[in-house]
């Protein structure tokens, strides 16, 4: 996985962790789904990198 994608997958995650928890924290839904998406974009983000990781050995 080439460093600077598993960084913004990682950021992605975490930034994302944070939306979700800040929006359940104040009960705002809007917030709390965009973290969850934030999430998975990061999620797939990795998964692309692995599988790319992957095809080359």
């Amino acid at each position: 996985m080439s460093a600077s994608e598993k960084a913004k997958a990682t950021t992605e995650q975490a930034s994302g962790k944070v939306k979700e928890t800040a929006g359940r924290g104040v009960g705002n839904e809007k917030l709390t789904a965009e973290g969850r998406a934030e999430q998975a974009t990061g999620d797939a983000r990795q998964a692309k990198e692995k599988l790319k990781d992957a095809a080359k050995d």
